[in-house]
This record gives structure tokens, sequence and C-alpha cells, in this order.
């Protein structure tokens, strides 16, 4: 089965997949869970075969009947892929993902449209129609999708506690004067942590301004001092690391450019490269820049982050 896949799915990973009782399901980098086609057709009470030859047909110019049904329940519901599948390769094998409305839209055709109706797949279309999809799936992997979040606030608290009393007086520092994009990033599900440390981004873009500027001319002379990073973080091991602190006195001076420069341009390449990395998904990534710019009143973005 081969695809041209929409261009959101390519920066998605499988970030969990088993198999319970027979049936093989997970949950994409994005939160987003799935059943496997095996797991799919196991659930609807099906053969794997009968599966694949309803996606070998999805795209044809007069598809079979039962095709055309389960793509009409789709198409009612927004749902236009060209395709009812994600593939992604993992250890060099091919993974297909059915989401929640897919695996729906077949459980309801095997329960109520075909003939004669499955009745397996009426027995699991009546669970799912009590619990939501992504209950039942985050359920029986034993996924909490706000562990992630969590872990991140208790990360960004550990670095305050720090970094707080290390600043020396009548100086500012990086992080503290940049934590509310931090909280920006947290609050749309990006979890900065030791991989995705956007205070250095903003600090090493922030330095080139310094120096071509020659702002100490203007504002006085930065310094350095001691910043260490929490035991949670790999970094830890070779602290202190040395940070720059900036006179107080280019505070409003960096504050203006941390808004008209770095939120309006620096940012978005920022999260870019962690789209392209896979550290961000594209939506969230899309989302963290939209909430960002919108509060300081830029025009938010009018395409996703790391499509085309």
């Amino acid at each position: 089965m081969t695809r041209t896949p929409d261009q959101a799915e390519l920066n998605l990973e499988i970030e969990r997949e088993v198999e319970v009782d027979g049936v093989g399901m997970g949950i994409l980098s994005d939160g987003s869970p799935y059943l496997t086609l095996r797991g799919l057709a196991r659930m609807c009470g099906v053969d794997e075969s009968s599966i694949r030859g309803i996606t070998a047909h999805w795209n044809d110019d007069a598809p079979p009947p039962r095709v055309e049904r389960i793509k009409k329940a789709l198409r009612d519901q927004g749902f236009s892929k060209r395709l009812p599948y994600i593939s992604i390769i993992k250890d060099g094998a091919t993974h297909y993902a059915c989401t929640d409305l897919v695996c729906m839209a077949f459980l309801e055709y095997y329960a109520f449209e075909s003939k004669p109706a499955v009745q397996k797949a009426v027995e699991n279309y009546r669970v799912l129609a009590r619990k939501t999809f992504r209950d039942f799936i985050y359920a029986r992997l034993g996924y909490d999708p706000k562990a992630a979040q969590v872990l991140a606030w208790e990360r960004f608290h550990e670095r305050i506690d720090l970094v707080y009393d290390s600043v020396p007086d009548g100086y500012f520092s990086i992080f503290k004067e940049t934590a509310d994009v931090q909280l920006a990033l947290i609050r749309e599900g990006a979890c900065p942590g030791c991989k995705f440390i956007p205070d250095s981004s903003i600090g090493n873009l922030w330095g080139k301004e310094w120096r071509g500027k020659t702002l100490e001319l203007q504002f006085g002379a930065r310094i350095e001092y001691d910043h260490y990073f929490p035991d949670s973080y790999p970094q830890s091991k070779s602290n202190p690391q040395g940070a720059h602190a900036y006179p107080d006195a280019a505070r409003a001076y960096f504050k203006r450019w941390l808004r008209e420069a770095y939120i309006a341009h620096g940012l978005p390449n920022y999260l870019k490269t962690k789209v392209a990395d896979k550290t961000l998904t594209a939506p969230i990534a899309t989302a963290t820049l939209t909430a960002i710019q919108k509060s300081i009143g830029i025009a938010p973005p009018t395409r996703r982050l790391g499509g085309r």
C-alpha cells in the first residue's frame, strides 16, 4: 500500500503501540489514539483482508458500495484525507494507524449496514458509544496525556528556583525575562525540557544583537554569572554554566527587541527547527506561535509551521 501522506502527518511518530486482547492499538506523537489495520479488523469482527480490501479501493473512480458508504460517513464528518490510515515508518517497518473517525466509521458500517450485521462490531460500537474512542485507547494503554506537561511544569519551576537567586543585583537574565514565552509553550502543549531550551535560542540571538550594535556603549557592559541546571537535566553534569546577565538599563530595549524581532521572526524559525527534529508537532508549534503573537498584537501565522 503506497500513499502520499498529508504534510502534517510527516512529523508524526508512534508514541506507544501495544496489543491488548489481540487488538493492536497505540498513540501517535500528537496524542491521537489509533488502531492498527489488524486491530480495526478484530474490533469489527472481520478478517484483516476485508479491511485491506476496502483501503485498496479507497480512491477508485467508482469504488464498491461498501467503500462508498464508509467514505460518505467520513465525508459527513469533515474527513477528506486521501486514505483512511496514516503510514509511519518505525524501526524499518511500516505501521498503519487508523484514528478515531475512521475506526468508528468502519465499526458503524459492519454493525449496522453490512449484510448480515457483524455481532462483534455491534458490541464494540456500543462500548465506544458509551466511552469516547480516545478514552478507550488511553485506558487500555494506561496513558496519561498530561504527564509530559506536568513534567514540563516541574522542570520549569526547578529552573526558576535555581535562576532567581543566581542573577546579580542590577542585572537581568534571559531566562527570567522570557518566562512568559516558556509559559505559553507549556500551556499550548509543548514541553520544554533538557532537549528544548527556548531561552538558549533567545540568548544566542540577543547576544548577536548586543554585540552587533555595541549596546554596551549605551547601557554598560554585560557580565558573566554562574547559571545552574537542575539535577534532572543532563546539562547539570557540567554545572555551573557560563551565562550572561545584562544591565537593568537595557531591560526596556530587550523587551522591545523580544517583541519586534524575536517573537516576530526568531521564534517562528526556532519552532520550525523543533518541528523538523520532531521535538514538537506542527499543530502544537503553530498554536504556540499564534497564542504568543496574538498576545502582543502580531497577526497569527496563516500557515501551519512545518507545513507547505
